[in-house]
């Protein structure tokens, strides 16, 4: 099942994109309370998009997510963690997963990246 239909099912709101650019604009025109990135994607991938966010939303809690590309997904998901991610999550996993890491970072029990 789509992630995106998973989370609509369970609750959320969703607002999907296909690249960031996409994601960045509709980040522009809404109120949103949690991002979801996928580290390699067209026009622009997931590093600069959580660059991007972070600077524009500071506070804004951010998910990287990866399959890894060519490459091992630890690879493509150590540079979001260091760039500000709130979390990131392997690919495969399954959708209750990351409901569970929305619902925590909606409630404040994850730290902020950098925080201890």
């Amino acid at each position: 099942m789509p992630l995106a239909v998973w989370l609509r099912r369970h609750g959320h709101d969703v607002v999907e994109a296909g690249n960031g650019v996409e994601g960045l604009a509709h980040l522009e025109e809404g109120s949103f309370d949690v991002v979801v990135t996928d580290i390699i994607m067209p026009d622009m991938e997931g590093i600069e998009t959580i660059m991007r966010v972070r600077k524009r939303w500071p506070d804004l809690p951010v998910v990287a997510i990866s399959g890894g590309g060519s490459g091992e997904p630890s690879q493509a998901l150590r540079p979001a963690s260091r760039l500000g991610a709130h979390a990131t999550l392997r690919k495969p996993f399954r959708p209750s997963v990351l409901g569970e890491l929305i619902d925590k970072l909606l409630a404040g029990d994850l730290a902020p990246p950098g925080e201890a």
